[in-house]
Order: structure tokens, then C-alpha cells, then sequence
């Protein structure tokens, strides 16, 4: 008879067995792709000019561009729900920028999330929609960037929290929640619809605010846009499958094409991050690629209303009156006496999703710190208004904007002196 092992190294032996199981199966989930075929040649001149192009369309400077620093330098602080991180310089510098960067190190960092020395890259850097790229799109990106003037900008550690920036837990988060894929036309859908979804999930990583996120930060599917609180800026991104919120399949073609182009339309104006969006991103969207990525977002499926609007209580009572008064001294010189704005000028509030979508903190982010429109060819100096954190306590701010989201026929709830205190000291600032 043989002797038994004791129980404590069964356990042992079982426990080292599924660890090495589980570290077999976070390795393989990270191991490099296979490259792809490069693809055909393109004279220099006409591949740097698509890469140009496509860094616009991508906003790649937004990110890659501190306050006040050179352009695609790096250094911006990024914000996350685990700490900030800071962009990468993108300038042809040989040391810490893109200078030695062969086309295949570039296509790993967007398609894998993977650095030129291997690391794997906080996805903070919005790989998990980069990854879709094209392998020709690319290299047009990489012979853009490396056509920039160098300027020596080393890379700012990241202040992620333990242990969220760590190798190990990166590795692990990506077997979860990631795989390098390509992007694969709809064969049911057109030519138009295709290329708008490859530029809405891919290039201009529309998922990457508009998309639900779990709470580890991984986004859902590439072609959902649910919606949700971008954490450290401060603002909401609504659904654009919600008709309340920010859904387009009531809109037509050539008003959503007017508001990537301009953010400007009837329904209102561009505000917060959406402006900058618009300024830095969608406005250079060439007349094809406008037209795509209409079309795409337009046929999104379309969801219920979160939650009726007849389970929401008006402002009564002294709120509602206070708020009132609060309007007619402060608001209505702009946003008129009945909420219609001016076209093109001063948005309307009657009839805006802003003021009557379920969460209000874009709405208190406005008034709190002001909106700005951004400046586009079409709308070179659009009206701002002016910050009032410093003209409302919190039961002012709440009454104004019961007021605001209960009249002219809306009905989207009062708000509470508590409510709005809760979301002024969840907003954050932006770096």
C-alpha cells in the first residue's frame, strides 16, 4: 500500500497546477501576433499626406499635445478612474519619440498595445479601437509623424495606482478583456456603412467615451455606444442609441454631417469634450469619409428611454419659484423668455437633450465652468458663455436648473441642493 499525501500538499500541488494553468493561458493571450503582408508601396509624398489626414481625423494631437507644449510632443495628463497617465512624444525625435520606429514596432503599438521594447502599453491609449486599423493606414500614420520636426520630450512616468500600470497586471486585464483584431466589412451592408463603422470604432475611437465600460475600464462591444461617465473629466457621454440622450436616428443625413463638421445644429451646439472632438477631429473629416460616418451613426439600433419621464418630479413650490426668478435674471437675455435660443447663436434649451437627458451633470458642468462651441471654418468665433460657480450656492444652482429641465413642457425631475453638491465634487478637473 502506498503511503497518502497529506492533504495540505494535495491542496498545494492543486494550487500550483491552476497557477500554472492560469499563467499559461494569461501568456498565450499575450503573445505577438503574426505580422501582416505589407502592403503595396506608395510614393512617400501621397502616403505622408493620408497619414496627415488620418492623424486629424484621429484627434491624435488632442492627446499627444500638453497645455501650452508643441504639437504631438506628449506630456498631456490623461485622467483615468486608476490614476493619470501622460501621452507619449509622437515627433520624429531618435530618442524619445518615433525617430527609430521601423513601420512594424508602430503597427504592434496600435494593433497590440505593445511598446517598441515590448512592454505592454496602459490602455489608457485607446488600442482596444486602434487595433482595427488597417496595416496601410498605419504606415501612412507612422510616415506622418516621423515627417514632424523632432523635439526631445522624454516620456512622464505613469501615475497609475498600484498595481494597475504593473506588467503583470496588464497582462492579466488583457487576456480579460483583449485580443488584437482587424476590422471586417458587414457584407450585408454597403460601402458607405462599412467605411463609417471602420471610422467611428476604429480611427476616431468613438467607443472610447461614448462606450460602456466595466469596472476594470474594459470597453464592451466596438459596436455599442451606451454611453457613460468619463471619470476625471467630469463629464457625461450619452448613448447614442438613446433617443433622449445622444442618439441621431431621428436626425437626417445632412444634419448630422452639418454637426461632425461644424457642432453646430438645430438641436444645439457642441459642448465640453464633444466640442473638441469636433475642433480637433471631425471637422477635417474629407466629404466620403463625413457622409460614412453619418450613415454608420444614423442606423445605429435605437433603445428604450432609460426611465419614464412621468417618474420624475417637477420643481414645486418655492424651488420652482426661485428657480424662476434665477432664470429671468440670469438666462433669459440669451436662451429667451421661452427657452428657443438663437439659431446658431445661443443654444435653445426647450427641446434640448442636454437639459432633459437623465443624468444633469453636463448640464451643471455648463453653468458651473461655461460652455464654448468650437471654432470651426463655418463658425470661426462662436458665442461662449461665461462660468457661475462663483454666482449660485448649491440650492440656487439646483432651483435654476429644475426650472430650466421642467419648463416649456419638459419633464425631467427636479434636482436637489444635495444632488448637485454630490456631482460638483465628483466632476474633477481637466489637466
Amino acid at each position: 500500500m502506498r503511503p497518502r499525501l497529506p492533504l495540505a500538499l494535495k491542496l498545494l500541488g492543486g494550487v500550483l497546477l491552476a497557477g500554472s494553468g492560469l499563467a499559461f493561458w494569461v501568456w498565450m493571450a499575450n503573445r505577438p501576433a503574426p505580422l501582416p503582408t505589407a502592403p503595396p508601396a506608395v510614393p512617400p509624398a501621397e502616403q505622408q499626406a493620408r497619414g496627415a489626414y488620418l492623424a486629424r481625423v484621429g484627434n491624435c494631437a488632442g492627446c499627444h499635445t500638453a497645455p501650452g507644449g508643441v504639437p504631438l510632443a506628449g506630456g498631456r495628463a490623461i485622467p483615468t478612474p486608476f490614476g493619470t497617465v501622460y501621452s507619449s512624444n509622437l515627433t520624429a525625435d531618435a530618442e524619445t519619440g518615433l525617430g527609430r520606429w521601423s513601420p512594424e514596432d508602430f503597427w504592434r503599438a496600435l494593433h497590440e498595445g505593445r511598446g517598441r521594447d515590448g512592454r505592454l502599453l496602459s490602455p489608457a491609449f485607446p488600442y482596444t479601437s486602434y487595433t482595427l486599423l488597417s496595416r496601410a493606414d498605419s504606415d501612412a500614420l507612422l510616415r506622418h509623424f516621423q515627417a514632424q520636426a523632432p523635439v526631445r520630450s522624454a516620456q512622464r512616468p505613469q501615475a497609475l495606482r498600484w498595481p494597475y500600470g504593473t506588467q503583470p497586471a496588464l497582462a492579466v486585464w488583457r487576456a480579460l478583456f483583449f485580443r488584437p483584431a482587424t476590422f471586417s466589412p458587414n457584407p450585408r451592408r454597403d460601402a458607405a456603412w462599412n467605411r463609417g463603422a471602420y471610422l467611428s470604432q476604429g480611427l476616431a475611437h468613438c467607443n472610447a467615451c461614448h462606450g460602456s465600460r466595466n469596472a476594470l475600464g474594459a470597453p464592451q462591444d466596438p459596436d455599442r455606444f451606451d454611453g457613460g461617465l468619463l471619470l476625471g473629466l467630469g463629464w457625461y457621454a450619452p448613448s447614442l442609441h438613446r433617443a433622449e440622450e445622444g442618439g441621431l436616428q431621428a436626425w437626417s443625413r445632412g444634419e448630422i454631417e452639418a454637426w461632425l463638421r461644424s457642432g453646430v445644429a438645430t438641436q444645439g451646439l457642441a459642448q465640453g469634450p464633444m466640442a473638441e472632438v469636433v475642433m480637433g477631429s471631425t471637422r477635417h473629416l474629407n466629404a466620403e469619409d463625413l457622409t460614412a460616418m453619418a450613415v454608420y451613426l444614423k442606423s445605429l439600433p435605437a433603445a428604450p428611454a432609460a426611465r419614464p419621464i412621468t417618474e420624475r418630479a417637477p420643481a414645486v413650490g418655492a424651488q420652482g419659484q426661485l428657480g424662476a426668478e434665477l432664470y429671468k435674471t440670469h438666462c433669459q437675455s440669451c436662451h429667451g423668455e421661452q427657452g428657443q435660443g438663437r439659431p446658431g447663436v445661443y443654444p435653445p434649451l426647450k427641446g434640448s437633450r442636454l437639459v432633459t437627458q437623465d443624468s444633469p451633470l453636463n448640464l451643471v458642468r455648463l453653468v458651473q465652468q461655461g460652455g464654448f462651441a468650437p471654432a470651426t471654418p463655418e463658425h470661426p468665433r462662436p458665442f461662449g458663455m461665461p462660468p457661475f460657480a462663483g454666482s449660485f450656492d448649491a440650492e440656487q444652482l439646483a432651483a435654476l436648473l429644475s426650472h430650466v429641465r421642467n419648463s416649456w413642457g419638459q419633464q425631467a425631475g427636479a434636482l436637489s441642493a444635495r444632488q448637485v453638491q454630490a456631482l460638483t465634487n465628483d466632476m474633477g478637473t481637466n489637466p
